[in-house]
């Protein structure tokens, strides 16, 4: 039978947000092990941080520079075995680093070339170079550090199509990977497993500056 509650209630969710009710809330034992939580590249996700590959260039999306105001600065750092991508903030002096954005009274997400970079990505995952590749992420608290994690193996990919006749053009409606078509995402306990990160352990920093002059001076 299911129990019937009156007044205000508070609750507290995952992330710290409180939501307050003063309905009647049925109470019931929900079962979440048969649960799967949709995947968030089902729906329109504007305002959720994301990064983009697309023709040797890397950019942040402008969820990304929101969620992080302050910051000019950053690192990529990527888990080979586990596949997942972090960008985590960092200062001018670090070395590695490079500024994510444009900076001034205006902040806007920047298109930042990185060809041996973008190169060893395209070959790790298995991805085609003409194509683009999109990838949402999560603002997480990782040992008092912010970081943004990205999971390399969900993606959005954006086929180039080629017609007899017509100039080559980026596809708008995406593909997903094969192995999402028979489920709606992953289950509540892998979920919250999957972002899940370490950024002392198993995570290489990749220079993007440096991939760039590299770039350059084989041209």
């Amino acid at each position: 039978m299911t129990e019937i509650k009156k007044g205000r209630f508070t609750v507290m969710n995952e992330d710290g947000t409180v939501i307050t009710t003063d309905d009647e809330i049925p109470v019931i034992e929900l079962d979440y092990s048969k649960y799967q939580v949709v995947r968030g590249e089902y729906f329109s996700h504007v305002r959720e941080p994301s990064i983009t590959f697309k023709d040797n260039k890397i950019s942040l999306n402008m969820a990304c520079i929101r969620r992080l105001p302050e910051v000019e600065y950053v690192q990529i750092l990527v888990n080979p075995d586990e596949k997942k991508l972090a960008v985590r903030p960092s200062r001018e002096d670090e070395k590695d680093s490079f500024v994510w954005c444009t900076t001034g009274e205006i902040r806007k997400p920047k298109q930042i070339t990185c060809r041996v970079f973008f190169a060893k990505i395209m070959d790790a995952m298995g991805w085609n170079s003409d194509y683009r590749y999109k990838l949402l992420g999560k603002l997480i608290r990782s040992e008092n550090e912010l970081l943004f994690s990205f999971d390399l193996n969900a993606t959005e990919t954006y086929p180039c199509i080629i017609k007899d006749g017509e100039k080559p053009r980026m596809s708008r409606t995406p593909i997903f990977p094969q192995e999402w078509q028979a489920e709606f995402g992953l289950s509540v306990e892998e979920h919250c497993k999957r972002l899940q990160v370490n950024i002392f352990k198993g995570y290489t920093v990749f220079s993007v500056n440096e991939t760039v002059e590299i770039a350059e001076q084989s041209n």
